[in-house]
């Protein structure tokens, strides 16, 4: 009896585990900035702390998916967990509120190149009917990654200081790195690093086959970008001592689903198991925004780890579905770009309607609702056979 899918490589394993390396790295911090940046002397500008990440992921995403495309896989993705490593270096050095946001800005670009190549690597090595299911596994060590490192970053800075939990996010980047030269190209024809590779024509910044999948992503993910910035100082106002508490518990939440909703998704189609996911991000957001006990933000916790779970691998094979092989790495890279302007925008405008008042945090939520509503009632009114992207295979 098979305990596990056909696809489910050594190579596959390695690409999984040094995802849950990266994420790991750069999540641990997450929890821990809005107060330091406080100390610093710049609590106005907690809302920048996620937006200036997600600019620059999002400015790097069409050379990303270029360059991955071109030159390879393996080398974009060991580009963007090297920024982890030297970023995370440089945060106890310029320890001062315009080189903190500097730093934000240059560490965005691990996330501008690592998920892309990586998400082409998953979609050249797995069979198309299996997309679902593998997406689901792979970004479930990602989880397992964004849940390990905000309790190991809140357990380190109960103990020690910044400057200890900044190296150690440096230092776990290390092994991802390593683990990804072990692996093995996926493109066959490379073409040499060269200048001219970065001289973008208009029709590589976006590709247009997945714009739909790509604009249902920046309104969910919408509610990202609120719950990184917002959530740490709404834990601590319900007397919540640890923040990483939130974080840890919506990604734990959200594996076992995640193997499900990628399955599902195989089986009944993208657009249906991403219905699903709406509806459980709206309830979330509801539930934090009249939450008053530990307990209900937790349960909130669970829905939201819910509704990313499947909203997550699904939307991820959804867009390989409309996508062109030759162009995989482009299509990827705009689903991306959509996905970090959508959580730099929530976490920029939570951060303008908060400004540091506890009365508006209802007001936060609420805003964030609305739009899954949004992407749900786009979902409703798209027609499956049109949009559904499994008739395209692998041209």
């Amino acid at each position: 009896m098979r305990l596990l899918p056909s696809f489910f490589s050594f190579q596959f394993f390695l690409l999984c585990s040094s995802s849950f390396l990266f994420f790991s790295s750069f999540n641990m911090i997450i929890p821990e900035l809005p107060a330091y940046l406080t100390s610093l002397g710049g609590e106005e500008y907690k809302g920048l702390i996620i937006s200036l990440f997600t600019l620059s992921a999002g400015l790097s995403r069409p050379f990303s998916g270029k360059l991955a495309d071109k030159i390879g896989r393996i080398p974009v993705m060991i580009f963007g967990t090297s920024v982890c490593f030297l970023v995370g270096l440089l945060y106890p050095i310029l320890n001062f509120v315009s080189g903190f946001l500097f730093l934000r800005f240059i560490h965005g670009f691990s996330t501008g190149f690592k998920p892309t190549g990586t998400s082409a690597y998953v979609a050249d090595i797995v069979p198309f009917e299996k997309r679902g299911e593998a997406m689901g596994i792979q970004s479930l060590f990602g989880s397992l990654g964004m849940a390990a490192g905000p309790a190991i970053g809140g357990w380190i800075a109960s103990y020690w200081d910044l400057d200890v939990l900044f190296y150690t996010s440096a230092f776990t980047s290390i092994f991802s790195i390593l683990i990804l030269v072990r692996l093995k190209e996926t493109v066959q024809d490379k073409e040499p690093l060269s200048l001219e590779l970065f001289r973008l024509k208009k029709e590589e910044l976006i590709e247009k086959r997945v714009l739909v999948p790509s604009s249902i992503l920046f309104l969910a993910v919408f509610s990202f970008g609120v719950v990184l910035t917002i959530i740490p100082d709404f834990s601590a106002h319900l007397g919540i001592q640890n923040k990483g508490l939130f974080f840890a518990v919506f990604t734990l939440s959200s594996l076992g689903i995640r193997l499900l909703a990628g399955k599902a998704s195989d089986r009944y189609g993208r657009i249906p198991v991403m219905r699903i996911a709406c509806l459980f991000l709206v309830f979330a957001m509801v539930l934090i925004a009249f939450a008053e006990s530990k307990n209900a933000l937790l349960l909130a916790a669970v829905l939201f780890g819910s509704s990313v779970g499947m909203y997550s691998p699904t939307t991820s094979a959804w867009v390989i579905d409309l996508s062109l092989a030759q162009f995989r790495g482009r299509a990827l890279a705009t689903m991306y770009i959509f996905l970090e302007a959508g959580i730099g925008v929530g976490a920029l405008v939570s951060g303008w309607i908060y400004s540091n008042d506890t009365a508006n945090f209802k007001w936060v939520f609420l805003s964030s609702a609305g739009m899954a509503s949004l992407a749900f009632l786009i979902l409703i009114m798209l027609r499956k056979e049109k949009y559904q992207g499994e008739v395209l295979s692998d041209q």
